[in-house]
């Protein structure tokens, strides 16, 4: 049902107070990551899932099994090796004996049947592991023998990955890297924060976290910032961002000329949009702004902008292209 107004506005406040309790309750047992917390928020509230890249030991674990207890949603957790299976993932059907002793094919549900799911080391597991979450994180469902079984609403996938320079890791298709709505980077802590993180974890207690935000109310609120409009400009512009990403493009650049393989694909236009409801939604806006479509710029694009061979080869960033790219591209369209 469309709103009015007022109607939005006030939901919107309602919105922004939810928000900032969900996210002060998370950083009591987290130190830092002030934008890495909102950003992850900002993508459950556009329906998104989100992929955490950083070295071992930064916390990303810790991050997203932190935000399943204060959220209240049935967790889910995968651990990636090399030898799992898909049916580690999505379950698998095995023979019981019913009361009557007659045999009966039974479906074993996997692990992703939760609503936050945490798929650590994503880039541990073979392709053909990771080729099992596109189902999933693309339609909400899993086939397996011929039937299709939804998966509990809401739902999302928390991926986390080690760099792609170190030992035993597998790169993520483009398909498969094409359905988180953001990959973030975690960075490593500044010296005050190492700090504060000592005092913090060297002892015995564990920060009690109490549940903030219950699923209902999380879908419910996804409803609210859908509605938050967004004017063929801003559109237009989101638009002329990811086409510029792609080689072919007159006017794309020349890094993304001689170093692009391909661009980001329509899910890139799409995440810059509903993350942009977000961002306008939480300062109190009833509009999308082209700033909020550049604020969401990196965590939309990098990893839908596919480098070639020189590309790889040079180790050009990615980030950087996308940076040079919001400085020259005009915020309105040349008639």
């Amino acid at each position: 049902m469309t709103m009015t107004t007022e109607e939005l506005d006030g939901e919107l406040v309602r919105f922004q107070t939810r928000f900032r309790e969900v996210k002060d309750e998370i950083q009591k047992a987290l130190v830092g990551y002030d934008e890495l917390v909102t950003n992850i928020l900002v993508a459950m509230f556009a329906r998104g899932h989100v992929l955490l890249e950083g070295v071992p030991g930064l916390g990303k674990t810790f991050l997203v099994q932190t935000l399943g207890r204060v959220t209240g949603l049935q967790p889910g957790r995968v651990q990636c090796t090399p030898d799992l299976m898909p049916a580690d993932i999505l379950g698998t059907h095995i023979v019981n004996e019913n009361e009557e002793g007659r045999r009966i094919l039974h479906f074993e549900k996997g692990p992703v049947f939760a609503n936050l799911v945490l798929v650590d080391e994503v880039n541990r597991a073979t392709p053909k592991t990771q080729a099992a979450l596109l189902e999933v994180m693309q339609e909400g469902s899993v086939t397996a023998g011929g039937e299709t079984m939804r998966l509990p609403a809401p739902f999302f996938v928390m991926a986390t990955q080690n760099p792609m320079e170190m030992e035993g890791t597998y790169p993520l298709p483009e398909a498969q890297a094409d359905r988180f709505l953001f990959k973030l980077r975690v960075p490593f802590p500044d010296r005050e924060t190492l700090v504060e993180i000592s005092k913090r974890t060297s002892g015995f207690d564990v920060p009690e976290l109490k549940n903030v935000l219950g699923g209902d109310e999380l879908a419910e609120f996804q409803r609210v910032v859908a509605q938050v409009p967004v004017a063929d400009h801003v559109t237009d512009f989101a638009a002329r961002l990811v086409l510029a990403t792609h080689p072919e493009t007159e006017g794309c650049g020349d890094k993304v000329e001689r170093y692009v393989s391909y661009g980001a694909s329509p899910r890139g236009l799409q995440a810059l949009i509903r993350g942009g409801r977000v961002i306008a939604a939480l300062e109190g806006r009833t509009a999308v702004s082209t700033d909020d479509v550049r604020r969401l710029a990196l965590p939309a694009l990098r990893h839908r902008v596919i480098l070639n061979f020189q590309g790889e080869a040079e180790s050009q960033d990615v980030d950087a292209m996308v940076g040079e790219l919001l400085e020259t591209l005009p915020t309105a369209a040349h008639a």
